[in-house]
């Protein structure tokens, strides 16, 4: 059974940081490219960031990039997302996903919320 768990979320003044992490089981995480996906209040889902399998090539969203990293530890099963310099319009729901085996998972998101 696949199981993706988020955390890390939270409450942030504009300019501040966090890092989420994407606690992964179920599948082989080392084997497969994983993604982070935002939801913003009454949007649609936004693609933020993906990272191959081994972590050596990383893509970000134009709105994103120089601000946000993706990494990941494939010893530990987890996916990262060091976001730095956040602003009011990254306020989100912040998942994370895989594609396996032409499947979709998600976990259960974490809440972000940026403002003063």
């Amino acid at each position: 059974q696949v199981l993706l768990v988020e955390s890390g979320g939270g409450l942030v003044q504009p300019g501040g940081s966090l890092r989420l992490s994407c606690g992964a089981s179920g599948f082989t995480f080392s084997s497969y490219r994983m993604n982070w996906v935002r939801q913003a209040p009454g949007k649609g889902l936004e693609w933020v960031s993906d990272i191959h399998s081994s972590g050596a090539y990383t893509y970000y969203a134009d709105s994103v990039k120089g601000r946000f990293t993706i990494s990941r530890d494939n010893a530990k099963n987890t996916l990262y997302l060091q976001m730095n310099s956040l602003k009011p319009d990254d306020t989100a729901v912040y998942y994370c996903n895989a594609k396996i085996v032409l499947r979709d998972y998600w976990g259960q998101g974490t809440q972000v919320t940026v403002s003063s």
